[in-house]
């Protein structure tokens, strides 16, 4: 007699709305159990109801002092955890930079994503696996006047990730194996989950397209991925364009 195989346990920090609900749907479509979190909790309850044998939430802000209770509570109701990805983020023109909006970048891209990726790999290496992905930004890649805050933060993002998953490769389990732990950096460009404020903006993406491209590069397990796939050309030349030609335009 064949067993089913059990469902996949997903978590998606920040999935009242924008891709992290479109990413909620695409999981609970292909039959994962999935966890979701957010600030705006009758949102998270409208899709609870859609979905009540597959949706478990958990309401909290991700820029709260330890959040950690919250999503061990939220693991509990799964039974587990497979997938955990952050999905939660700010970011707005600071052209005056605004002490309160590099406050609330930092809090919402720093603080609150290290708080849950640090459990999150912490959690996956007592398993001895699982996925962590998160949604970085291709700002990441080098600063920005009119946002600096924001492009530090996601270069914060990208490069604890990076960091994890080298800790990942490095580790050994007491079996002497490694464990079987995947890093995914997610960079979007552009991407049409609320009106944007940048000038010369190009290749906006609906949202429900960011969300299929990001859904089959986590299924893929991939380390790096640019959202939507256009974006790689942008993401090199920001790395090979140098400071006294960026500087113009950045």
């Amino acid at each position: 007699m064949q067993h089913k195989p059990q469902a996949k346990k997903v978590i998606i920090v920040g999935a009242s709305s924008g891709i992290g609900m479109e990413l909620a749907k695409l999981y609970v479509a292909s039959g994962c159990v999935v966890g979701i979190t957010a600030r705006r909790e009758e949102l998270l309850k409208n899709f609870q109801r859609q979905f009540p044998a597959q949706v478990f939430i958990e309401r909290f802000d991700v820029t709260a002092p330890d959040v950690t209770p919250h999503l061990r509570r939220l693991i509990e109701a799964l039974d587990g955890l497979d997938i955990l990805i952050y999905s939660a983020g700010f970011g707005e023109v600071s052209e005056t930079l605004s002490w309160e909006i590099d406050y609330k970048m930092t809090t919402t891209n720093v603080n609150g994503f290290i708080s849950i990726a640090n459990y999150a790999f912490n959690y996956f290496l007592k398993q001895g696996s699982g996925q962590l992905a998160a949604i970085s930004s291709i700002a990441s890649i080098r600063g920005n006047s009119r946002a600096p805050a924001y492009s530090a933060a996601k270069a914060f993002m990208s490069r604890y990730l990076e960091g994890l998953s080298i800790k990942a490769w490095k580790t050994k389990m007491p079996n002497g194996a490694k464990p079987g732990i995947t890093i995914t950096d997610i960079q979007p460009g552009f991407v049409n989950t609320k009106p944007i404020d940048a000038p010369g903006a190009f290749w906006i993406a609906p949202v429900e397209k960011a969300a299929q491209q990001i859904y089959r590069a986590i299924e893929k397990k991939k380390r790096r991925v640019y959202i939507t796939r256009r974006w790689a050309f942008i993401a090199w030349l920001l790395k090979v364009v140098p400071y006294s030609v960026y500087k113009r335009f950045g």
